[in-house]
């Protein structure tokens, strides 16, 4: 077999169209030969050649969600002309707003009844998910923007509550009991001094949310 010239190149390909895939179909109805069959020119072994697995391709696809977040998250605490509560708010807009990160996320929900997905995924909402959360509180305490005297747990709250309490593929809501649980959340992060939810996230969270209610 002659040696791939562009290695990268296929490996993205790939990617892209796995990606599109378990958009449209879910990722438990997508299979390898429907992701040969998208692309057209690639056989079975050149798909194992980059990716071991349908499962090390989505762990990728996670993987590239988290720098892109990371990245996010670290150009904007560089900025000097913004607060750290409009960096957090930039931050989780980001999140709710990205329709590709939303359908990726959608995509693999049916995953979480797993108890070893979900355990993973709580693990990491739970250690890895609430650092983010608190480099930016940390900078607000100290620039006035958020005068919690909860840094730790107001992190962990966000990281949880948003990825397991308002998620309604474990907590069903319509419209009006998304908003519900979204401002009541607000009202706890107010009462520690984290005022991160104005009139304008909470309805974005809202609408983002609402597109990973799973289809009938």
């Amino acid at each position: 077999m002659a040696r791939n010239a562009h290695p990268e190149e296929t490996e993205h390909r790939i990617l892209d169209s796995a990606r599109r895939l378990f958009a449209e179909k879910g990722y438990e109805k997508t299979s390898i030969q429907d992701i040969l069959n998208d692309l057209g020119d690639l056989s079975k072994g050149a798909i194992y050649h980059h990716f071991k697995s349908k499962e090390a391709i989505l762990d990728r696809l996670n993987n590239d969600e988290w720098a892109v977040a990371v990245r996010l998250r670290d150009e904007l605490m560089c900025r000097r002309d913004l607060t750290a509560l409009e960096k957090l708010r930039a931050l989780i807009f980001s999140a709710v707003e990205d329709k590709d990160h939303l359908e990726l996320v959608r995509s693999q929900l049916v995953l979480l009844e797993d108890p070893a997905f979900f355990t993973s995924n709580m693990r990491f909402w739970s250690t890895e998910l609430p650092k983010s959360f608190r480099a930016l509180v940390d900078l607000g305490v100290q620039d006035g923007s958020i005068p919690t005297v909860y840094p730790e747990e107001a992190a962990q709250l966000l990281a949880l509550l948003c990825n397991y309490w308002l998620m309604p593929c474990f907590y069903p809501a319509s419209h009006d009991d998304m908003e519900r649980r979204i401002r009541c959340l607000t009202a706890m992060l107010d009462a520690i001094d984290v005022p991160l939810f104005d009139e304008g996230l909470i309805q974005r969270a809202v609408e983002g949310l609402m597109a990973l209610v799973p289809e009938e």
